[in-house]
């Protein structure tokens, strides 16, 4: 069966019908904040339920239980803290309870309710998301970066942005219903930031002995230099899908999401993303969303032991290689 949304109930914040005209007409005269890709990416998820049970930036409550315990203040498990940062200047006036425009390319799309305004402490952050400092670090240098202050409060999206990868988007609601219209009771979710290559056909192939379907979604969206361009893996898992799987027993959607580099607590993340769109097991790779040497490879299987209630299966699949003397892939 698919499986529940994490925190009980699928999230959605998109505005539709009379109320969308009304509250696109109110952005005239609010404030407005412009927001990077980055953000709005961030912003869609929340609202089409992706980072369910998430209505909107997180407040401070939350952001201090996830940065310490991993969990939300209600106990549901959260690893990666979703924050809107803003400069003092940006926000000279607004107090809690006001009302923002948030924007992208100078056209509103979201309004959120300033529940919240507060600072953090950026070192202490890198420390406890990546557990280090080091500005080496792809996902610290960038953390660094941010802007002083955090918003928290509710969102509501009343406009979408320019997507060049339209027709592989699939929302939760939309993958839930297709899962279900399959037939498929268990179903795995697989994780990318790169090109497929034999290791990864592998290790999806075999994962397809266990469960009915296969969910490859890879991230779009900012990645660090050297990384493969969104267009090219796109490009290759279409070719893959269409010519070399069973036909019925995949679904391809991308995901826009930036890669944090997190290693361990993303790989919670990650499976917490895919049991949203239903999946109920998920592949955790070797190192997965590592970089460099930052952390151990088997890390992100170790800390799944700390969310029993995790509410989806982790499928650990050693790294795979050509065996010559096989004539084929085996894994170690």
């Amino acid at each position: 069966m698919v499986s529940k949304p994490h925190g009980g109930g699928l999230v959605n914040r998109v505005v539709a019908g009379k109320r969308l005209e009304a509250l696109r007409s109110e952005t005239k005269e609010l404030r407005q904040l412009k927001l990077s890709y980055g953000l709005v990416a961030d912003l869609e998820n929340i609202a089409h339920g992706v980072y369910s049970p998430l209505e909107g930036f997180l407040l401070q409550e939350d952001f201090i239980h996830v940065l310490h315990d991993m969990r939300l203040s209600n106990d549901v498990a959260w690893t990666i803290p979703i924050i809107l940062d803003v400069n003092p200047e940006e926000i000279s006036g607004v107090k809690e309870g006001d009302e923002i425009a948030l924007t992208y390319n100078d056209k509103p799309i979201a309004i959120i309710e300033v529940e919240e305004i507060y600072g953090w402490d950026k070192k202490e952050y890198v420390r406890s998301v990546y557990k280090t400092d080091d500005p080496s670090h792809p996902g610290v240098a960038k953390t660094l970066k941010r802007k002083e202050l955090l918003i928290g409060g509710k969102i509501d999206l009343i406009d979408h942005v320019h997507n060049p990868f339209e027709r592989y988007t699939l929302w939760p609601i939309e993958t839930r219903l297709l899962f279900r219209e399959r037939g498929w009771k268990t179903i795995v979710g697989f994780q990318t930031r790169n090109v497929p290559h034999l290791g990864h056909e592998y290790v999806q192939k075999a994962a397809l002995t266990f469960v009915d379907g296969l969910f490859v979604n890879p991230l779009v969206g900012w990645k660090k230099p050297g990384d493969f361009k969104d267009e090219v893996i796109v490009k290759a898992y279409e070719i893959l899908i269409r010519y070399y799987y069973p036909k019925d027993s995949v679904v391809f959607a991308v995901l826009a999401m930036e890669m944090r580099y997190a290693g361990p607590r993303e790989a919670i993340h990650h499976a917490i993303v895919r049991k949203n769109f239903g999946c109920t097991h998920f592949i955790v790779g070797r190192d997965h969303a590592g970089v460099g040497n930052f952390y151990g490879p088997y890390e992100a299987w170790e800390i799944f032991q700390e969310f029993p209630d995790l509410g989806i299966t982790p499928l650990f699949i050693r790294e795979s290689f050509y065996c010559r003397k096989c004539g084929g892939m085996v894994n170690a």
